[in-house]
Parts: structure tokens; sequence; C-alpha cells
């Protein structure tokens, strides 16, 4: 080991080191920086003596590490005598200035302990070799919220004679690198559970924005002749139902001036590091502003697109940063790829399951119907599930719920085939036991035919007759409808399950008895299938129990609200197809009125003006008015944008409520629900709604969706 002569004439020996306050540093700090707190110091108090007496190669080091900008640590001596530059003070916090000339034990504290500093540094000062280490994480002030990453070199400093002077380490922070990184690996998790475009959009803007801090990002993808694409820009405000809603799509030509196109066309990427790179193709003040441009293009089997992430400032675009930039754009093409795949298939299971069932449901002036079917398993196949709602050759109503087992096309087939031979038999004779004693024998025909003895359909069949109210039901191995009673007389509202004599599903030939029950003005029937109630691991009464309870909770016996509210009422997810048909027997008749709406910017104020005249006209409370056309301009707006079709706007008015729905026939599916604590400047509609109505819900129809709210008005004075 070299000794204190080794530093200069007036070294001390490390034995008789005396540890003095850094004064002159300390006053200094503000305004000198390193270099002058070195020169000011009095090191004729440490191990290596007045800065007079330093060996030239150390001396030499100091001046190094002082004028470098990348931080550097020199420790000298036995006792390893700290010193360092402006860069390092960074690295160090609030260590700096106090750690200057005192030993590396006593002025990184618990710090020179942890592995990659004192014992790399003790290492090299013994050996003689240099060592460098690819990531280090070393915690010099407690404090700090996130921990930093550097990639260190330990190399030996020599005095003029040879011997071991001290240790030179050069930190070069990776901590950005390796956030990156992790970032990612984020990416890679979160585009694996991206279903849709849109899913896969959201994820890979709100990516490049946070890791990349950018002020402009484009996904582009190719729609036939043409390319639509999303864009985020630094500075807009978007909250969480912003986030949930489907993105905004633009369309542009394929014109080779665009970077996105050329990219998607090429195949190549392009980096632009300062320039215009948008000047041919800008829409707007924003991409005129663009100086540096990133174009990373998306390819696949049965895609083409591309990824461009630029800066409104001069950007060098390093080799690292172009080759994170290229493997983040080939996850996001394969998941991409995957995606339209998906879409694909999920549309075309979607049509070939909505296409057997009703697109409208029978009108009647004192009975209200709804429906709803919600696709199980990943959405990606069709399933058994039915219901029908018909009028009979009589007048009265015939309404059926159906479950054929299976989530395949064979299943939606069979279902398919049952449906239409119910309508056919109900239709030339009504009586329960006589439509389940027909299908059985076509079950059993068609398990016959297949050489499949495993066909399994239950179904629930009635007839309503509007007279008087009286529902006559068959089971056939089906769960029994539940009933809601409406309050009376200030009571609250009750549900239970009807009490319809068992029977054995379909195909077995079996005997079915009927059960009756009357629908009171204000009473609601409402059958499902047995993926509202069924859940792995839990007792059937359990779902039962749970769906009784949730419709005698619901705040009106509409069969909309009633439908949205059994599809939710059971905790837990299903891998099973869920249908519901709701009837409700209403108080009195109701007032309707539809409005056609094209899809063009003036439409949300003709939405508003047309509302506002039909519920005034009506003498609905202003209070319900000024709620009701807010939250359905939103809506309506929000069906136009993100749908891009012309919608319709349906209010409904009776003595209990008003209920608007807003659809749409694009295919944004479902919306999903969102509490919004503060109001974005698009998408707020959900927000709005879920403050302002007392019950809202979404439902896929057979082509587009429908979004509705209901407002109650009990205690409020109507005409």
């Amino acid at each position: 080991m070299v000794g204190s002569g080794d530093f200069g004439a007036g070294g001390l020996h490390p034995s008789s080191i005396t540890v003095l306050p850094v004064q002159t540093a300390g006053v200094q700090h503000a305004g000198l920086g390193c270099s002058a707190l070195v020169h000011a110091f009095d090191w004729s108090a440490t191990s290596m003596g007045p800065i007079t007496g330093w060996d030239p190669a150390v001396r030499a080091a100091v001046e190094l590490v002082l004028s470098s900008p990348v931080p550097m640590l020199l420790t000298v001596g036995d006792d390893f005598v700290v010193v360092y530059n402006d860069a390092y003070a960074e690295v160090l916090d609030a260590l700096h200035p106090a750690a200057l000339g005192r030993p590396a034990a006593v002025a990184f504290g618990a710090a020179w302990e942890q592995p990659g500093l004192g014992d790399a540094i003790q290492q090299v000062h013994r050996t003689g070799r240099s060592i460098l280490e690819p990531e280090s994480q070393v915690q010099f002030a407690t404090g700090r919220s996130e921990p930093a990453f550097y990639t260190r070199g330990h190399s030996v400093v020599r005095t003029s004679r040879g011997a071991v002077a001290g240790v030179l380490t050069v930190a070069a922070e990776t901590t950005h690198v390796i956030h990156r990184l992790q970032s990612l690996g984020e990416l890679t998790a979160r585009l694996a559970g991206a279903l849709t475009i849109d899913d896969v959009t959201r994820v890979v803007l709100a990516y490049a924005m946070m890791s990349f801090d950018l002020d402009h990002c484009v996904l582009a993808v190719d729609d036939g002749l043409a390319y639509r694409y999303v864009r985020r820009i630094r500075g807009e405000m978007l909250d969480e139902v912003d986030e949930r809603l489907p993105p905004v799509w633009r369309r542009i030509s394929a014109d080779p001036a665009a970077p996105a196109v050329a990219a998607a066309e090429s195949g190549r990427a392009t980096f632009v590091a300062d320039g215009e790179p948008l000047a041919a193709v800008a829409s707007d003040r924003h991409e005129r502003r663009v100086r540096s441009l990133a174009a990373l293009p998306l390819r696949a089997p049965s895609l083409r697109g591309a990824l461009t992430v630029g800066f409104r400032r001069a950007h060098a675009w390093l080799p690292a940063e172009r080759a994170l930039l290229t493997a983040a754009a080939e996850l996001v093409a394969q998941a991409a790829e995957r995606a339209r795949r998906f879409e694909a298939q999920h549309g075309t299971a979607q049509l070939l399951q909505r296409s057997m069932l009703p697109e409208h449901l029978p009108e009647l002036e004192r009975f209200r119907i709804a429906a709803r079917y919600d696709v199980g398993v990943d959405g990606n196949a069709a399933g058994g599930d039915f219901y029908d709602a018909f009028h009979l050759l009589d007048g009265r109503l015939a309404m059926v719920l159906g479950d054929v087992a299976g989530h395949d096309v064979r299943a939606a087939a069979v279902m398919g085939q049952v449906r239409a031979a119910l309508r056919a038999m109900a239709l030339t004779d009504p009586a329960p036991p006589s439509v389940l004693a027909g299908l059985d024998r076509l079950v059993g025909s068609l398990g016959a035919e297949s050489r499949n003895e495993e066909i399994f359909v239950t179904v629930v069949y009635g007839v309503l007759d509007p007279s008087d109210g009286s529902i006559t039901l068959a089971s056939a191995g089906h769960p029994p409808p539940v009933l809601r009673r409406a309050g009376r007389g200030g009571e609250p509202a009750t549900a239970e399950l009807v009490k319809v004599p068992p029977g054995a599903p379909l195909g077995l030939g079996g005997r079915w008895q009927t059960g009756s029950v009357r629908l009171e003005p204000g009473d609601t029937i409402l059958m499902f299938s047995d993926g509202v109630v069924e859940r792995r691991d839990r007792p059937l009464n359990d779902g039962l129990d749970a769906l009784v309870a949730a419709a005698a909770s619901s705040p009106s016996g509409d069969p909309r609200n009633l439908c949205s509210l059994a599809t939710a009422a059971v905790e837990g997810t299903t891998d099973d197809d869920v249908a519901v048909l709701a009837v409700e027997h209403a108080l009195a008749m109701s007032r309707s009125a539809t409005l056609q709406v094209a899809a063009e910017p003036t439409s949300p104020s003709r939405v508003r003006q047309w509302m506002t005249a039909r519920l005034r006209e009506w003498s609905v409370p202003e209070a319900v008015i000024g709620a009701a056309i807010l939250c359905t301009s939103e809506l309506t707006t929000n069906a136009l944008l993100h749908a891009g079709t012309p919608a319709q706007v349906h209010i409904d008015l009776n003595a209990e409520r008003l209920l608007v729905s807003v659809a749409d026939t694009g295919t944004r599916g479902s919306v999903i629900r969102a509490h919004a604590d503060t109001l974005a400047s698009r998408g707020r509609g959900l927000g709005l709604i879920e403050e302002l109505s007392d019950s809202w819900g979404t439902d896929p129809t057979v082509r587009g969706s429908t979004v509705w709210f209901e407002m109650l008005l009990a205690g409020k004075a109507r005409a």
C-alpha cells in the first residue's frame, strides 16, 4: 500500500488523521462548484496533505475529475479520501458538500457498505485491477422516492513512482434506460391482454407518451384502400372515462409524403433529428411544430401500419433508443395482428349469434318488454342461449328463454332450429305443454340424426294474456323466472321465484305441467339463463338469492333496468352466455317518441331542441328536462363520434320514470361502466349519467349498441 509520503511532502499518515468539518466548502458550495471547493479546502488536515505537495499524477487525476462533465469520484489513500466533481455531487445529493475531503467510510456512511461501491473500490485498490459494473444501484440519499441505476467503471490511479494512489470511479447513470426496459416489459404484459385494435391503441399511446415524454404520437393502421390513425399530443386532458372510451380514429389517404404511410408501405423506419417532417401533411399547428420524428413500420401478415413519435425540439435518435423503439414496434405489430384476427372472428360469431335473436321486440299498450344477451367465454364464439317474444294469432304474447349447452357454432345452429320450431308450433297451438312436447321430439330427432345423444336443451315458455296480465308457464329443466311485485300503499317492492312445476330438459321424452301467475300493474317478470346465477365453487341457491334480492331492490320495475341489474346481480365472472327477458305490466300507458339522427356535427343540437319541445309538451319537470337533455346530448355526441354512424334517440315517459336510449349501428361494443370523479372534455357523458340518472346501462344489439338511462319522477309534478 502507498504511504502518505507518496501524495506530497506535507502528507500525514492515515493513523494520525483528524477529520475536520468542511467549513470552507460549506461557505462556497452555493456559488463556486466542486472545483472551487477543492482548491479552497484545507487538505493539510487529511492524509493527502496540502495541495502544493501532491504528487503530479494525483494532481492530474484530480484536475481530470473536476473538469469532466461525467460523474467522477476519486478516492485517495488507504482511508479513501473523497474527491468528486459537480456531476457526482448530484449523485450524492444531500451528502454534498460535507463528503468532500472525508474518508469514504465517514463521508458515505451506510452507502459505503452497499454492494458495488466500497467493496469494489477496495478490491481495485488492493489488486490494482480495474472493474466494470454493467449495472449497480447505490442509494446515497435515503429520502429518494426511486433508486438510481449506474454503470460504474473503477480503475486504479498511480503516483508518478508507480505506486497505487487511489481509485477513479466513473459513473454513467442508466436509470432512464432501466425504466424504459421495465416499461417495455409492462407494454408486453398489457398488450397480451388487448383484445381489439382499440385496446392496442390505448395501451400503445399511453406507453409511448409516458416512457419517452413525447410531444406527438400517432398509431396508424391500414383500412382497405386508406389508413386510419389515432393521435395523442402533449397537454391533452384525459381522465379515466376518456381512457375507457373507444379512441377517435381519423382517416388519411395513402399519401407517401406522410411519414406514417411511407413507413407502413415501405416497411422501413425513418428518423429525423431536426427539420419539418410533417410539413407536407400537417393538419394543424401541433403537427407543424414537430421538429424531430421517428416513424416505425408495423408489419404483419394481415396488417400494415406505423407508429410515429416526435418532439417539438431537435432530438438525436441514439442507437439504443432506436433499438428500443424498433422492439416496441414489433410488439405492437404482433398485438395488432392478433387483435385484427380476434375482431374478425368475434364479429362473425356476434353476427351469427345476434342474427338468430329477434332484432325488435313486440310493442304493447300496457306492457313493456326488454331483453339482453351477453356473450360468455372470450366473446369469440357463438353460444346457445336465446330469447324470443312474439304476438300469437289470438292477440296473446308468447315469451321464451332457452339454453342449448355448448359454446360453438353447432350450439348456435341447434339454438336457431329450436327457436324457429318453437315459433311455428306456438302459432299453431300455443299451449305450453304442446309446444314443449313438439320441441322435445325435435331435439330427440336432432340427437339421433347426429348420433349424438348429448344435446342438452332447457326452455322456459309462457303465454301472457294482455287483457288481465295472466301468464301460463311451463319449464323444461330451466330455472324459474323471478317475479317482482311493486310496492303497494307505500310498502317496498318484493321479489320471488315463480312456482313453475319442474320438467325434464328437451329430448328426454318428458311430460310438462303448467303454472300460472298474474302481473298486476307495476309488476315485472324476469326470465334468465343459468349463466346469470351460476358461478364456479358457489351453490346455485346463492346466485338465485342474489338475483331475487337485486330485483326487489330495483328502484323501478322497468324491464330494461331489470335486465341490466340481472346481468350484474351475482358477484364474480361467468364463462357462460347470459340471456335475460323481462316483461312489465305498466301502471299507465306511456308516451314515446323517436328521432333519427344523421352523423353530422349539427345533430346534437337538433336532439336538444327536439327533446326540449317534446318533454315540455308532456309537462315533465324542468329539473328533469335539464338533466335529461344534458345526458342525451353527451350520449348522442359519443355515439356519432365513436360509432361514426347515424343514431336513434328514443324517449319513453310514464307515471314513474323517463327512459332515454341512444342507439347506433357501429361496432364499438359494450360501454364499460366507470365512475368519473371529474368531467372530461370528451366522453364526459358516462360521468354525467352516473351522477344524474337513477340507473343506466348498455345493451348490445344485432348491429351496434344502445346506451340508455332512467330518471325517476316519483313525487314530482307532471301532467
